[in-house]
């Protein structure tokens, strides 16, 4: 099933501008939240077929979001791109461990985030 709906989840306006602008000249429909919490909240109202999850947030960190999401039965099946700064070996693969699909280090390359997108089975 391709694409179409993208949760962005970063405490940087900043950065979820940046995605949100990006994946929407892109023709993806782009919903967004700011925090852990709301982005589980979000995730069970919007559905989304990717959430771009950051993990250094306040609150609930984007690790146990991942944890949250992967052993929820309505969400599971929902891909999580985490999006991060964190660059450490051990990072992505507790990430991994998580339920994450894929690691994506800060910053973002367009062209890389935008080919795994596409890709993505």
């Amino acid at each position: 099933m391709p694409i179409k709906k993208i949760l962005v989840v970063d405490d940087s306006p900043t950065e979820r501008l940046f995605l949100k602008e990006l994946l929407v000249k892109h023709g993806y429909l782009v919903a967004l939240a700011e925090a852990g919490q709301a982005a589980i909240e979000k995730a069970r109202l919007v559905q989304p077929d990717l959430i771009l999850l950051d993990v250094v947030m306040p609150g609930i960190n984007g690790f146990q979001v991942t944890r949250t999401l992967s052993r929820d039965a309505t969400l599971k099946a929902i891909p999580i791109f985490l999006c991060t700064a964190k660059a450490q070996e051990t990072d992505k693969i507790w990430g991994l461990r998580q339920g994450a699909k894929d690691y994506i280090i800060k910053p973002i390359d367009s062209q890389v985030l935008l080919e795994k997108i596409r890709n993505f089975k």
